[in-house]
Order: structure tokens, then C-alpha cells, then sequence
């Protein structure tokens, strides 16, 4: 904003094509049986060229409706993109906690555990193990509490393999046909049929 650049409208250039492409997609929810959470997480390490600082983004479906998501840059500098994910897991799973207290409090208990999809081996490996490593201490809250909440059966952690991870779309930029992909998920779309003057 205080000194623009050419990439910087270049950037922007890009983003109004961006818009201008999807005008017609819209969220759409459809009716069906809650009965389970799923979210995909992943996060870009030192992804932002200025600050080196890493992208973490989550997408939440209940059913086959996406409820919650998000996208954002992390506040603190990371070291590997093992403690990127882990930031980015923990995060997810709050959410998911957030969200099975409200469907509580709806009176729309969630009986099975939330499900969990992150494509970094090394995140889901510590989730999972009980030993904490040294080179870990300084990730230690969110490594505790997301394997608390997978002890008590409220989440499972589990991989994905990176071309079906949905949450790709929140952290980085994707070839045109994975993109194209990932937005052909169900709640995603343009509207079925125009029923502008249609009597």
C-alpha cells in the first residue's frame, strides 16, 4: 500500500481475474445427517518471501457441507514445516472442538471421532507417539493438545496424500487442473439453474 510495485499489481491483476472467473460459484448447504466432522489441513513453510513467515489453512465439512474455513499466516517463524503443520492441526482442531460443543448444545450430539486429514507424516507420526523428542520442546502445548483429544476419541489424525488435500487451495497456488478439482467438491458450485423471470 505505501510503496506499490509492478509485482504487486501484477498480484492484483491476478486476483480480479481471479473474481471475475468465479462470479457465478456459490457455497451451497444441503440437507443431511450430521454424523461425522471432516477437515483437511495443511500449511506452506515460509511460504511469504518478505517475512518467511508460514501459511496454515483448514476446511471443515459436516457431511458433505463445508461449514469452516480458514486461511492465514502464522505469527511466528518456524524452523521445519513438521512444527508449520503441527501449528496447523492444533488449529483445526480447535475449531473442531468449537464445533462439536455447538452441535452439543443443538442437541446434535457427534458420536464417532472427527476425522483429520494432513499430508505430513512427521505431524501425524508425534500426534500418535507418546515419546517427545528434544527437537520438539518448543511445539510441545500443541503436540499435548491434539494427542490429548486423540486419546479421549474425539479426533483422529491421518494422512492424505497431497492431490486430495483440499486445504492445498488456502495455502498455495495450484496448477489449473488440481485447482479446478478441489473447487468441483459438491458445496462448491454455481447455481443449478437461473431463476431470474422464471414464473
Amino acid at each position: 500500500m505505501h510503496a506499490p510495485r509492478e509485482p504487486h499489481f501484477t498480484a492484483l491483476k491476478r486476483i480480479i481475474r481471479y473474481i471475475k472467473g468465479t462470479l457465478d460459484y456459490g457455497l451451497h448447504l444441503y440437507t443431511s445427517t450430521p454424523t461425522i466432522l471432516l477437515s483437511y489441513t495443511d500449511a506452506n513453510w515460509a511460504g511469504c518471501p518478505d517475512t518467511q513467515c508460514s501459511t496454515s489453512g483448514y476446511c471443515v465439512f459436516l457431511g458433505d457441507n463445508l461449514i469452516s474455513w480458514s486461511a492465514k499466516r502464522q505469527a511466528t517463524l518456524s524452523r521445519s514445516s513438521a512444527e508449520v503443520e503441527y501449528r496447523g492441526v492444533a488449529n483445526v482442531v480447535t475449531q473442531i472442538c468449537w464445533l462439536r460443543n455447538l452441535l452439543l448444545e443443538l442437541q446434535c450430539p457427534l458420536s464417532k471421532a472427527s476425522l483429520v486429514y494432513c499430508d505430513n507424516i512427521s505431524a501425524i507420526f508425534l500426534f500418535h507417539n507418546s515419546i517427545q523428542y528434544q527437537r520438539t520442546k518448543h511445539i510441545e502445548i500443541n503436540i499435548h493438545f491434539v494427542r490429548e483429544k486423540v486419546a479421549f476419541g474425539h479426533v483422529k489424525v491421518l494422512h492424505v496424500p497431497s492431490s486430495y488435500q483440499y486445504a492445498n487451495i488456502f495455502t498455495k497456488g495450484l496448477p489449473r487442473q488440481l485447482f479446478l478439482d478441489f473447487i468441483s467438491n459438491p458445496s462448491v458450485q454455481p447455481p443449478p439453474a437461473p431463476t431470474e423471470g422464471v414464473y
